[in-house]
């Protein structure tokens, strides 16, 4: 799913597309794709549309996110998240067993827990 989100990215300045699948606890997946605007300030990433979508339909647990991503849509390299999209999942999951998938194909994948992408992060635990 995440892989045909490139399809749906609008990526007319970096011409770096991205895909991703978010899985929530209950069975739902929510995807989303980055989009970017000319002031570049608005983009938004592939991983924060998903997780804004799920949030917004009012679900708030997730186990894993694949993230999928290359210049004109064509996966090459594993795409991370970026720090701020690493931030936005430590707001909504458990750093320990929250996946992050990084594929460049179905064969192709590493999988990664978000405290290892994120070791020291600050989340809702930090106040309170």
């Amino acid at each position: 799913m995440a892989i045909r989100q490139l399809g749906h990215s609008y990526a007319p300045y970096s011409h770096f597309h991205v895909g991703a699948a978010l899985l929530a606890q209950n069975g739902e997946i929510y995807t989303g794709c980055n989009i970017e605007n000319a002031a570049y300030t608005p983009t938004i990433c592939a991983e924060r549309t998903a997780f804004f979508k799920a949030v917004s339909a009012g679900t708030r647990e997730f186990r894993a996110i694949c993230i999928v991503g290359g210049k004109d849509g064509v996966p090459t390299e594993y795409t991370p998240p970026c720090g701020v999209c690493r931030q936005v999942m430590m707001e909504f999951c458990r750093p320990e067993e929250f996946q992050i998938i990084l594929a460049v194909s179905r064969d192709q994948y590493e999988v990664f827990s978000l405290k290892e992408l994120l070791p020291l992060g600050f989340g809702p635990g930090n106040l309170a």
